[in-house]
């Protein structure tokens, strides 16, 4: 292949700010994870989506806790700013256990989340890991 011929591929984009922190598979842990999020999206300057990133990693943690969860190991969440996206990934040890959109019964309790995740989000999809999975959501910069 010539020097013409070659392919370039764009650059990453530089991260702006980025945050990580594990949480005990808790019910806790949704709730400290909200919150921590809401407050570093304001102090990144992004007031106007702290409560969409706020929800995104309440809805994304639960359903960690709920269906990737393992006794004695983490939930991982990453929040990542760029200068076009704000990226929330919760990361899970079930790589396994994917998850899917479903139609929940007007009765059911559940099976939400992944709906509310996908009206909300501008991306989401789903990336492995070694061990387990990340779910992440994004919401673009505007």
């Amino acid at each position: 292949m010539t020097a013409a011929q070659e392919i370039s591929t764009p650059a990453p984009e530089p991260v702006l700010r980025k945050d990580r922190v594990d949480y005990a598979p808790t019910a806790r842990s949704v709730s400290l994870s909200r919150h921590r999020t809401a407050r570093l999206v304001l102090q990144w300057g992004r007031p106007g989506m702290a409560g969409d990133a706020a929800l995104l990693v309440s809805e994304l943690a639960t359903n960690a806790l709920l269906h990737g969860a393992v006794r004695g190991r983490l939930l991982r969440v990453d929040l990542t700013l760029t200068a076009s996206a704000l990226r929330v990934a919760v990361s899970d040890p079930r790589g396994e256990r994917l998850p899917r959109l479903r139609e929940p019964g007007s009765g059911d309790c559940y099976g939400r989340g992944l709906l509310i995740v996908a009206q909300l989000a501008d991306r989401w999809g789903v990336e492995p890991r070694t061990v387990g999975k990340s779910v992440f959501a994004e919401l673009s910069v505007r």
